[in-house]
């Protein structure tokens, strides 16, 4: 152990040969020590659904009315 804080490494010593001692308890009565392939650091997203729900499909607003389309409008609206 390396550590800049050798008071922090004296104070965890006595957990570290808790442990060390009971994997050595583990190995004498017979248990075995796998190595198994580490998991992937970034695990891959789900895939995304191909179904696409109609009533959570965005309804697009209906383009702005041009001026020449609003002057007529109020054309008619005078006319009324």
């Amino acid at each position: 152990m390396i550590s800049n804080h050798l008071s922090m490494v004296e104070h965890h010593r006595p957990q570290a040969d808790a442990i060390s001692e009971q994997i050595a308890q583990f190995l004498a009565a017979g248990g075995q020590v796998n190595e198994l392939p580490s998991p992937p650091r970034n695990p891959i997203p789900p895939p995304r659904s191909t179904r696409i729900d109609p009533e959570t499909v965005l309804k697009r607003k209906p383009p702005k009315l041009t001026l020449a389309e609003r002057r007529a409008l109020r054309k008619m609206a005078e006319a009324l």
